[in-house]
């Protein structure tokens, strides 16, 4: 089938009518339709259950639809295209996923073996895999780690030895599942830096957040999934992010009520954020 023809010309994903089942008829998705082009950063938001993981599976070939199509550089992204040696090959060394939880993703006896396996899969000269899984340590500032088994590590170090392992492939589109859940603060900062960095090379990345901070700080483009499990939203952040009685219908951000002496106050609340001042408003 030859090689996935990803240029700023050609959709590096389209969704066309995209419905997807779990067992027993329960919905995740419904009629998605949406185009991601070269270079764009994208975030999935919506509540829980909103289907943001599994349009991420859909989009790695993890798993197929049960309706509508999905195109990958223009090509069909099926189970029957992916059967093709050549083409599965092509697409794993092209898009990389990274999951919620690093324990699904890790195998491996040690960190070294865990960001080898993958650049080794495609065949690659070993001299070459391992310059890469170096550099690609060091890029994460992990390179101490390598001879540690992974069950051994915390999460956040978990987590940078999940992206290293994706990383070392060199793949030109990156979907991450809530990237920066189990980081520190300053690891949340060091992977949002390396991320920025990696987009402004011509990469495209689409993650799932219920995080708005990451969303301002990260996406050029923000995808709004509804409890209906289709897309009510597509625009960039800011036409969005502002917009309170948006956020709130969506469940982005929710309301609870706090007491101050003999006052009760209600307060607007995004997930994942620490509550500010500039967020709440004041009911008596």
């Amino acid at each position: 089938m030859g090689e996935l023809p990803m240029t700023t010309a050609t959709p590096v994903f389209e969704a066309r009518n995209l419905n997807y089942d779990y067992p027993g008829h329960i919905p995740a998705l419904r009629e998605v339709n949406f185009s991601v082009m070269l270079g764009e950063s994208v975030a999935l938001v919506g509540a829980n259950g909103s289907g943001k993981s599994t349009l991420l599976r859909l989009l790695d070939g993890l798993i197929f639809p049960s309706a509508g199509e999905i195109y990958c550089g223009g090509l069909p992204l099926s189970a029957k295209a992916l059967e093709d040696a050549s083409r599965n090959r092509d697409f794993r060394s092209r898009v990389g996923m990274v999951f919620q939880d690093a324990d699904v993703q890790l195998f491996s006896a040690t960190v070294w073996d865990e960001v080898t396996f993958g650049p080794l899969q495609l065949g690659l000269p070993k001299g070459e895999v391992s310059l890469r899984s170096a550099e690609t340590l060091e890029l994460l500032g992990i390179s101490h780690l390598k001879e540690r088994p992974p069950y051994r590590l915390s999460g956040g170090e978990k987590k940078k030895v999940s992206l290293a392992s994706v990383i070392s492939m060199y793949p030109s589109v990156l979907l991450l599942d809530e990237p920066t859940n189990g980081l520190d603060p300053h690891s949340q900062g060091v992977l949002i830096d390396f991320l920025i960095g990696w987009v402004g090379g011509g990469n495209t990345l689409i993650f799932s957040t219920q995080d708005l901070d990451l969303v301002e700080e990260l996406s050029s483009r923000v995808i709004v999934l509804g409890t209906e499990h289709a897309v009510v939203a597509d625009g960039k952040p800011e036409d969005f992010l502002s917009d309170a009685e948006f956020l709130l219908k969506t469940n982005l951000i929710h309301e609870h009520a706090h007491r101050h002496k003999s006052l009760v106050h209600r307060h607007q609340h995004a997930h994942g954020h620490q509550h500010s001042g500039e967020d709440s408003y004041h009911t008596t």
